[in-house]
């Protein structure tokens, strides 16, 4: 009697084995999985490969220095001589217009940052190549970068947010890549900014930490992503692809530590700005709110204001490169 019993016995533990083998390395669709196979294969986090452009992470990479190279001259004048130079920016290729004075001593530098234009009417210099000639004529030595899908650049990543936080990586990359130039004094660079310009100025001063004397025209100072809805109103279809991208972003990205209005602690440089009241595009109170808000918290800001001026400051231009110029010597010295 005793053998029967036995026998069943093995049979069983025997299928039973069989079974649990069968189920964890041959599972059936028809969901009958053992809790061993349910552990192996637990969904994966979704990947969010934006997070590295957040300021927190970014302020920890800070720039990654390369070699500036000045690929052809543009135009020679009895001062200056002005290239087309290159650099590298996360295996990417960045154009720019390079000021370099007419001298054999080490030059101030001063990293130009444009506002918006419009790619299909977009030169290398368009935005920053008046005012930077009249920097050069001075003593300073000028770079202005295209930017990505600009010039001769390389094209960006076909992702609306990445492109935009590239830009500010692309700036950080550059100002660590002065040391190349030997007709560059790196103890001695400071920013300039234009509309959006002034907002990636404004972030790379807080991405870096640095004592980088900056001067801002009308610059957009507001927080992301208002920063960018504002202006939906241009937009053909009234923003509404990008707000739909925006939607996207939000449900899995935090937007405040991607915006500058949460690091302006972080500053450590002089600034001064310049607004005209006859701006379109830059009300008079961003400005003057962003003055308030860094002098409150104890940083050194002062605000220039122009009646009549508009966006370009005109009417008032000569003065504010010359406010410009003082500013920059003072600091220098």
């Amino acid at each position: 009697m005793k053998k029967p019993i036995i026998f069943i016995t093995i049979l069983v533990i025997a299928l039973f084995l069989a079974f649990t083998v069968y189920q964890v390395f041959l599972p059936q669709k028809n969901g009958l999985l053992s809790p061993i196979t349910s552990l192996k294969r637990s969904p994966q986090p979704t990947p969010k490969p934006l997070e590295k452009y957040e300021f927190e992470r970014l302020k920890q990479r800070g720039g990654s220095a390369g070699q500036i190279t000045l690929e052809r001259v543009l135009k020679e004048e009895d001062k200056f001589t002005s290239w087309l130079f290159s650099y590298k920016s996360e295996e990417r290729k960045i154009t720019g217009l390079a000021n370099i004075p007419n001298n054999k001593t080490k030059n101030p530098v001063i990293v130009m940052l444009r506002g918006y234009v419009d790619q299909e009417i977009y030169q290398t210099g368009v935005g920053t190549q008046r005012a930077g000639e009249i920097y050069a004529q001075n003593g300073f030595l000028t770079l202005a970068p295209d930017f990505l899908g600009y010039g001769e650049s390389d094209m960006p990543p076909d992702n609306v947010w990445e492109e935009r936080f590239l830009r500010q990586v692309t700036v950080l990359d550059l100002l660590a890549s002065i040391k190349s130039l030997s007709q560059a004094d790196e103890e001695k660079v400071g920013l300039w900014g234009h509309s959006n310009g002034g907002l990636i100025a404004l972030t790379a001063l807080e991405l870096s930490g640095k004592n980088y004397p900056t001067t801002l025209w009308a610059p957009v100072s507001q927080f992301f992503p208002y920063d960018i809805l504002y202006y939906t109103y241009e937009f053909d279809d009234k923003g509404r692809a990008l707000r739909k991208s925006l939607a996207e972003f939000e449900a899995d990205y935090e937007t405040k530590k991607y915006s500058l209005d949460e690091y302006f602690d972080w500053i450590k440089a002089p600034i001064q700005v310049h607004q005209g009241t006859a701006d379109p595009y830059i009300p008079l109170s961003w400005s003057q709110n962003l003055v308030q808000t860094l002098t409150g918290l104890k940083k050194e800001a002062v605000l220039y204001i122009y009646q009549g001026a508009d966006h370009n400051l005109s009417g008032a231009w000569d003065n504010v490169v010359l406010e410009d110029i003082n500013f920059f010597n003072s600091h220098f010295k």
